[in-house]
């Protein structure tokens, strides 16, 4: 894995929360750390083929994601992940991950990305990863959503 695989997720990830929600995201630290799938998150999994293959998991707190939904619904206060907030989630996840591979494609690389799926936690054992280059975005009055790259 190489850091500079994250760069577009995290430019694409910037542009996309500051045109829908209007929030700029700072980022944290990024590392290499083990997989872990943390209850009470929402995970969304978007799968990567092409020049690079794997996948990338938007880890997010539920009330996070509940936050962000919100806000992507023009304020409208959402309490629970239904059905309707899973799909808001879901195109969260698509819009980043489909810039990201516009970005990548601009580099040269040509890649295809397969349809979001959110999942909860014990859900996510199918993955073999353990290992994934991970960084936090830091959204002031929102909360953090980390992306973890596990492509080859």
């Amino acid at each position: 894995m190489k850091a500079e695989v994250i760069n577009p997720f995290l430019e694409s990830a910037r542009n996309v929360f500051e045109q829908l929600i209007q929030v700029s995201p700072s980022t944290g630290s990024l590392g290499v750390k083990n997989v872990e799938y943390i209850a009470d998150h929402v995970w969304i999994v978007i799968g990567m083929t092409g020049q690079l293959s794997g996948n990338i998991v938007f880890g997010i707190q539920e009330q996070v994601a509940l936050r962000i939904v919100s806000a992507m619904m023009g304020g409208f206060v959402i309490t629970e992940m239904d059905e309707m907030s899973k799909s808001a989630i879901s195109e969260l996840g698509n819009m980043i991950s489909g810039n990201a591979s516009t970005i990548l494609s601009n580099q040269g690389v040509v890649v295809d990305i397969t349809p979001p799926q959110v999942l909860k936690s014990e859900h996510l054992t199918e993955f073999n990863a353990t290992k994934a280059l991970s960084i936090p975005l830091l959204m002031d009055g929102i909360g953090e959503m980390d992306i973890q790259v596990m492509i080859s």
